[in-house]
C-alpha cells in the first residue's frame, strides 16, 4: 500500500468507527481490508479441529486422578512438551508486543527472547532434576519442603495467582483484544467472553492433556502463519537490506519540529545498548534481564509445570532443546516484522503527536502494538488472514489455557489443601475446574481496566512489572537449590524485603508515568535515573544479602530440608518414612495402605497423607 494513501470506503467504515470525522484517512485506525467467507471458514475449521483434539487427549489420558489431571498422568513425550513450552511462552502478547517494540525501538528486545533460549537449558539440567528428586507438582511446595514451614508456600501462593491474574491474563487479553477490534470490528467483550468460554471449557473438561496437545497443534499454526506472514513483509519491504535502509525514512507526516519525536532510533539494530542513555543497556540485559528469565523459565509454576507433565527427564530435556532452537524465531518472525510495519505506515504504527495516536488507536503514548495487526490485514490474501487469526487466537487461547491450569494447581494444592488438609482426591478435581471459572469470569471484568490502564510498548510493560516482582522470589529458588545453609528464615525475609522494594517501585511507576516525547522529565530520581533493568540487579542482591546473613545468624535447616532437595543431595536415598519411592513399590503399597487411608494424596501440602501411585510420579526419570 503506497504511503499514507486514502482509505477507498471512508465513509462506510465512518459509521462503524469511534473515529472522528476531522481525522485525515491515513490516520484510520481501522484496516481498510476484512475477512472474506475463506477466511472466516478457515476460523471455523480450525475450532473444530482444535476441538477435536482436545476432545481427543480427553479420552486417551487419565483425568479422573490428580496426577492425571494435573500433571498429564506423566506421559508426555518430548516434542508436545516442547510444542507446549513456546506455545505457553509466546502468547498474544508476545506478537503483539514485541512487533511494537520492534516498530518502536528496533531490534533489542530480541534480547529478551535469545536470553530465555539459556535459561530453558537451565531448567532442564540445573533444575528439573531437583524437582523430580523433591517430587514435587508445584512450586511453593518445593519451598515449602525445602524450608518448612507454610508462610512462604503461602506466601507465594497468593502472590502468583496475583502475577497470573493481573498481569499475564490481563496482558494477553489487552493484546488478543487489540488484535480482534483492529480486524474485525466486533464488539470487544463479546468476542474475549466466547474466547475466554472455550479456553475455559478446554482447560475444565481435559487437564493439562488436552492443554499440552492443543498447544502442540497451535504451535504448529503459529509457526506456519507467522512465517507466512514474515515471507510477505519482507517481500514487500525489499529484503532485510530495504528494511535496513527504509526503517531510518519512516518517520510520521505529522510530528513536532526540532525534537527526536517520531524519529526512528539512531541504533535500532543493537542489540547492545549504551549502558547510560538507552532504553536497553547492555549491563542490564546481561544481569538484570537474566534474573527475572530465570524466575519464569525456571520456577515459573506454568512451565516448570509441562516439564513435569514429561514421561522422563530425557524427554523434558529434548522439550527444552527443542524450545530453545524455536526462540531463535521470534527476532524474524515478530520484531522484524513490526519494523517492517512502521516502514509500510509510518502515519500510524509511529505517530508522534498524541493527540493524533489518541484517534489512531486510543492510546496517547504511542501506537507501535497495532504494528502486527496492521500487517495481518493489509499484506496477507485471502485465506491466509484466515489462517493468522486462527493463529492469533492460537496464541491467545494457548496462553490462557496454561495460565488456567497452572493458577488452578496452585490455588488448589497450595492453598486449598491448606484449609482442608484431608479433603478427597474427588473434592480436589471439583475445587480446580470450579477455580477455572472463577478465573475466567476476573478476567472478563479486568478487560476495561486493561484497556484502559495499558501505555506505551506493551512488552516493555511486562518486562517491568516482572523486573520489579520475580527477582526476590528467582534468588530463594536458586540458593534454595544451590546453597544447603539457606534457611526459612533468610528466605522468608529476603522474599518480604525485596517483594517490598519492589512493589514501591512498581507504585512509583504508576503514579509517575513517564513523560510523553518532548516533556520534561519531572519524576523522582529513583525512576529517572535507574532503569527497571538495573533496579533488578539491585533487587537481587538485596534479596541474596538478605537470604546469606539471616541464614548465617540462624540456625541451619534440618537434614530432612536438604534430602533429596538441593542439587547436592538430588541423588541422596530416600528417606525410611518416603515409601512410595522405595525399589519396592508394592511392599511400600501395602505399608502404606495400611497405616493411611487410601483417598489421601501426597501432591501438595500435607505430605503425610500420600499414596504411591502419587509419589511415584517421575521414579522412571531418576
Amino acid at each position: 500500500m503506497p504511503r499514507g494513501s486514502a482509505h477507498p470506503a471512508q465513509g462506510a467504515m465512518e459509521s462503524t468507527s469511534s473515529t472522528p470525522s476531522s481525522v485525515t484517512p491515513q490516520w484510520d485506525v481501522f484496516p481498510q481490508k476484512t475477512l472474506g467467507p475463506i477466511d472466516i471458514t478457515i476460523l471455523v475449521l480450525y475450532f473444530v479441529f482444535v476441538l477435536a483434539v482436545g476432545l481427543w487427549s480427553m479420552w486417551k489420558t487419565q483425568r479422573s486422578t490428580v496426577k492425571g489431571y494435573f500433571l498429564a498422568g506423566g506421559q508426555m513425550v518430548w516434542w508436545p512438551v516442547g510444542a507446549s513450552l513456546f506455545a505457553s511462552n509466546v502468547g498474544s502478547g508476545h506478537f503483539i508486543g514485541l512487533a511494537g517494540s520492534g516498530a518502536a525501538s528496533g531490534i533489542a528486545a530480541t534480547a529478551y527472547e535469545w536470553n530465555g533460549m539459556f535459561s530453558v537449558l537451565v531448567l532442564a539440567w540445573l533444575f528439573l532434576p531437583i524437582y523430580i528428586a523433591a517430587g514435587v507438582t508445584t512450586m511453593p511446595e518445593y519451598l515449602r519442603k525445602r524450608f518448612g514451614g507454610k508462610r512462604i508456600q503461602i506466601f507465594l501462593a497468593i502472590l502468583y495467582l496475583f502475577i497470573y491474574i493481573f498481569t499475564k491474563i490481563s496482558v494477553d487479553m489487552y493484546a488478543g483484544a487489540l488484535f480482534i477490534q483492529q480486524a474485525l470490528h466486533w464488539d470487544l467483550y463479546i468476542a474475549v467472553a466466547g474466547l475466554l468460554a472455550i479456553t475455559a471449557v478446554y482447560t475444565v473438561a481435559g487437564g493439562l492433556a488436552a492443554v499440552i496437545y492443543t498447544d502442540a497443534l497451535q504451535t504448529l499454526i503459529m509457526l506456519v502463519g507467522a512465517i507466512s506472514l514474515m515471507v510477505f513483509s519482507f517481500v514487500e519491504v525489499g529484503g532485510l537490506e530495504g528494511l535496513q535502509a527504509k526503517y531510518f525514512d519512516a518517520i510520521p507526516s505529522t510530528r513536532k519540529e526540532n525534537s527526536s519525536c517520531g524519529l526512528p532510533r539512531e541504533d535500532a539494530f543493537h542489540i547492545f545498548r549504551d549502558p547510560v542513555n538507552s532504553d536497553l543497556p547492555w549491563p542490564g540485559v546481561l544481569v538484570g534481564m537474566t534474573i527475572p528469565s530465570l524466575w519464569y523459565w525456571c520456577t515459573d509454576q506454568v512451565i516448570v509445570q509441562r516439564s513435569l507433565a514429561a514421561k522422563n527427564l530425557s524427554h523434558a530435556k529434548g522439550g527444552s532443546l527443542m524450545t530453545s532452537y524455536l526462540k531463535i524465531l521470534p527476532l524474524f518472525m515478530m520484531v522484524m516484522p513490526g519494523m517492517i510495519s512502521r516502514v509500510l505506515f509510518p502515519d500510524l504504527v509511529a505517530c508522534a503527536e498524541p493527540e493524533i495516536c489518541q484517534k489512531i488507536c486510543g492510546n496517547p503514548s504511542g501506537c507501535s502494538d497495532i504494528a502486527y495487526p496492521k500487517l495481518v490485514i493489509e499484506l496477507l490474501p485471502v485465506g491466509l488472514r484466515g489462517l493468522m487469526m486462527a493463529v492469533m487466537i492460537a496464541a491467545l487461547m494457548s496462553s490462557l489455557t496454561s495460565i488456567f491450569n497452572s493458577a488452578s494447581t496452585i490455588f488448589t494444592m497450595d492453598l486449598w489443601k491448606h484449609f482442608r488438609p484431608r479433603c478427597s482426591e474427588w473434592e480436589l478435581m471439583i475445587v480446580g475446574r470450579v477455580f477455572v471459572l472463577l478465573l475466567t469470569v476476573v478476567s472478563i471484568l479486568w478487560i476495561p481496566l486493561v484497556q484502559a490502564g495499558q501505555g506505551g510498548q506493551l512488552f516493555i510493560y511486562i518486562q517491568s512489572i516482572s523486573s520489579y516482582l520475580q527477582p526476590p522470589v528467582a534468588m530463594v529458588f536458586i540458593l534454595g537449590c544451590f546453597w544447603k545453609r539457606a534457611n526459612e528464615k533468610g528466605a522468608f525475609w529476603g522474599l518480604v524485603l525485596g517483594l517490598l522494594m519492589g512493589v514501591i517501585r512498581m507504585v512509583l511507576d504508576f503514579i509517575f508515568p513517564e513523560p510523553q516525547c518532548g516533556e520534561r522529565d519531572t519524576r523522582p530520581g529513583v525512576l529517572r535515573y535507574m532503569h527497571y533493568l538495573y533496579f533488578s540487579m539491585v533487587l537481587a542482591a538485596v534479596s541474596t544479602l538478605t537470604v546469606l546473613f539471616v541464614s548465617l545468624l540462624t540456625e541451619p535447616p534440618s537434614e530432612e530440608m536438604i534430602s533429596r532437595l538441593t542439587w547436592f543431595t538430588r541423588g541422596d536415598p530416600p528417606a525410611k518414612k518416603d515409601l512410595a519411592v522405595s525399589t519396592s513399590p508394592d511392599t511400600a503399597k501395602g505399608a502404606r495402605e495400611a497405616e493411611r487411608p487410601a483417598l489421601q494424596i501426597d501432591i501438595s501440602i500435607a505430605s503425610e497423607n500420600s499414596t504411591n501411585d502419587n509419589k511415584l510420579m517421575f521414579s522412571d526419570g531418576l
